[in-house]
C-alpha cells in the first residue's frame, strides 16, 4: 500500500497530511456547532482556529525535531518534510494552548469553558489523525506474532509487517481509545450539574491514563535517556485533570460555575 494518495506529478498528495486535516477538520466543526449555540463571533471563531492550527503544527514539529536533534541536524532540508511524519501531539498541545490563551483574553472569553468545548473536538480529531500513522507505518509497538494480531482487520495487519517483523498497531489502539473519550466526553456535556473545568479535566485524565500505557507499549517513542517524554507528560497531564475533577470542583459553590449558565463570552 504507498503513501502516496494522489500522484498530480508536479505534487504528491500523501494519506498522512489527508488524515491529519481531516482529523483537524471534523474536530472544529464539532466545535464550532458548540460555539454557535454560545454566540460566538464566527469571524473571531475562524482567527482563532487558523492561528491554533499554525502554531499547533508548529509547535508539534518543533517538538519532535528538538527531541530527535542529532538527526535533523544532518538532514535539515528534512524538517520541512511533515509528510513523512514527525508531528508529536504533546508539542501542538502546547502550543496550541498558548494561542488559546492569548486570544480568550483578547476577545473576552471565558478561558476554561472555551477549553471545555475545544477538547471534545480535540479528541475526536486525534483518533481521525492517528491513522495518518497507519499510512507511514510509524508510532507502532513491539515486535509481536501473525497470531497476536488475527483479531484485527487484515489490512492492518499487513501494514504492520514492518522490517520483516509483525509490530502491535499502537497507532489503532490510540485511536479506538480516542473515538470512545469522544463519546465519553459527549456523555459527560450532557450532566445537569457539570462544572466548568470538568471536561477538560475529564479529557486531560482519559487521553493520557490511555497513552500513557499505549507508549510503553511503543517502540519509536521520543526519549530523554532512558525515558518516554510522553509519559511523562501524561503523567502531568492526569494530575492536572484530577485538580480540576476534584480539588477545583470544591473551591467552587454547590451550584456554581455550572457548564449550562456560565456564559462563554464575557461582559465587556
Amino acid at each position: 500500500m504507498s503513501r502516496v494518495a494522489l500522484d498530480l506529478g508536479f505534487i504528491q498528495i500523501y494519506y498522512y497530511t489527508i488524515f491529519v486535516f481531516l482529523g483537524m477538520l471534523l474536530g472544529c466543526l464539532v466545535i464550532y456547532k458548540e460555539i454557535k449555540k454560545e454566540g460566538m463571533d464566527s469571524d473571531v471563531f475562524v482567527n482563532i482556529v487558523f492561528y491554533s492550527l499554525l502554531f499547533g503544527l508548529l509547535g508539534a514539529r518543533i517538538y519532535y525535531v528538538l527531541f530527535n536533534l542529532s538527526y535533523y541536524l544532518n538532514n535539515p532540508i528534512e524538517i520541512f518534510e511533515i509528510w513523512n511524519g514527525g508531528l508529536a501531539i504533546h508539542g501542538g498541545l502546547l502550543f496550541g494552548l498558548l494561542v488559546l490563551l492569548f486570544y480568550t483574553k483578547k476577545y473576552h472569553i471565558h478561558t476554561l469553558k472555551f477549553f471545555d468545548i475545544v477538547v471534545v473536538g480535540l479528541i475526536l480529531g486525534q483518533a481521525i489523525g492517528r491513522w495518518g500513522n497507519f499510512f507511514n507505518q510509524e508510532a507502532y509497538g513491539g515486535i509481536t506474532s501473525l497470531k497476536a494480531l488475527s483479531h484485527l482487520p487484515k489490512f492492518i495487519v499487513d501494514r504492520m509487517y514492518i522490517d520483516g517483523y509483525y509490530r502491535q498497531p499502537t497507532f489503532f489502539y490510540e485511536s479506538c481509545w480516542d473515538f470512545l473519550g469522544f463519546f465519553v466526553l459527549l456523555f459527560i456535556k450532557r450532566k445537569k450539574y457539570l462544572k466548568v473545568g470538568e471536561l477538560t479535566g475529564s479529557y486531560l485524565v482519559w487521553y493520557a491514563f490511555g497513552r500513557f500505557f499505549i507508549e510503553g507499549m511503543r517502540s519509536d517513542s521520543l526519549m530523554l535517556g532512558p525515558i518516554k517524554i510522553a509519559q511523562v507528560v501524561c503523567i502531568v497531564m492526569i494530575i492536572i485533570g484530577i485538580y480540576f475533577l476534584f480539588f477545583k470542583r470544591r473551591k467552587d459553590p454547590k451550584l456554581g460555575s455550572l457548564y449550562q449558565k456560565e456564559k462563554l463570552i464575557k461582559e465587556k
